[in-house]
């Protein structure tokens, strides 16, 4: 089946583009000015922990961080680095951070990559299967279910999934990215890497998963009531063909939508998955730099995840294009 042809998409991506560069710079703004307001700073935690916290110690550090200066000359010299891409420099790991959240942003993309897709297409999939047996016990074992994903922790399913299947069963490794001292090279480190990523996929997705497991059931359900159904049924389609072919593609645009708004949320999460597993990525990097007051680097992390949504949701935007003709880029 031939794809719709989206008009002028190619002119709306980039009006789109153009209109999310002043919310990412206010974004940008206001994560500066609540990071700054907050008490204490670099120079105290790294004063801390160099056991000197003399007068001229302190001051000789705030000079080489910048933090001397007034908090608006501050504020427009990082808009002004923003705009060239230059997120400035992190002192506890003493390389530009730019350069750190690449390293970084690998693996969180991975993850969040497996948990969009995991978390998408099981919950797409109990929505249905509830919705088809509207108040019968499947449905009722569902929607429990998503109710008990939806309202545990995320770390208290991590710190059980370790239990259960690292240390009891011995299947799944527990923390990190892979087995650094096998050196692994080609398809064995893509298999050794899969299986560490096995459990924070799992417990990242269980929660969204819950989500769009209940937003589909109630998209599927307002379907099946629309006069075009009606119509289908009266042609003599069989009500798997309705339910695939009409009905599915319908349901799953709230579902598609729900998925690019969270992904800001999925960023979020993943610092609790990620801490929970010591999986090397943006969301351990930002638990680690809160502590050591690395303003640079959350500042950073916070404009990647800010550019994060934009584009998802600019992505939804135009998949909806595809999934339903009747709405146009432009």
């Amino acid at each position: 089946m031939a794809l719709p042809r989206v008009g002028g998409a190619p002119g709306y991506v980039v009006r789109r583009l153009l209109q999310a560069v002043p919310v990412i710079l206010a974004i940008v703004a206001l994560n500066f000015l609540l990071l700054h307001l907050a008490p204490g700073d670099a120079a105290q935690v790294l004063a801390g922990e160099a056991g000197s916290a003399s007068p001229e110690y302190m001051a000789q550090l705030r000079e080489r961080f910048g933090l001397d200066q007034p908090l608006w000359l501050s504020l427009l010299v990082y808009m002004k680095n923003v705009l060239s891409l230059d997120l400035g420099f992190s002192f506890r790991h003493n390389m530009p951070v730019l350069d750190l959240i690449l390293q970084r942003l690998g693996p969180t993309i991975l993850l969040m990559g497996v948990t969009l897709v995991l978390s998408v297409g099981a919950g797409m999939a109990l929505g249905l299967l509830a919705a088809s047996r509207v108040d019968g016990w499947l449905d009722t074992f569902i929607s429990i279910l998503a109710l008990i994903s939806y309202a545990t922790p995320l770390f208290w399913i991590g710190l059980m999934l370790i239990v259960v299947f690292s240390i009891k069963l011995d299947w799944l490794p527990t923390s990190g990215m892979e087995t650094v001292a096998a050196f692994h090279e080609g398809w064995a480190r893509v298999a050794d890497i899969a299986r560490h990523l096995v459990l924070p996929a799992v417990t990242l997705s269980l929660f969204y998963m819950a989500l769009y497991a209940r937003l589909m059931r109630a998209a599927v359900l307002e379907q099946a009531g629309m006069d075009y159904v009606a119509t289908a049924r009266a042609k003599g389609l069989s009500e798997t063909r309705i339910t695939l072919t009409h009905v599915l593609r319908n349901a799953i645009l709230p579902v598609i939508t729900m998925a690019g708004v969270q992904m800001g949320a999925l960023l979020g999460g993943s610092i609790v998955v990620e801490t929970v597993f010591a999986w090397p990525g943006l969301g351990l990097l930002a638990y680690q730099s809160l502590f050591a007051r690395d303003l640079n680097l959350l500042m950073g992390i916070f404009f990647l995840s800010a550019s994060l949504v934009v584009v998802a949701n600019l992505a939804v935007d135009l998949l909806y294009t595809v999934l339903d003709p009747r709405i146009q880029a432009a």
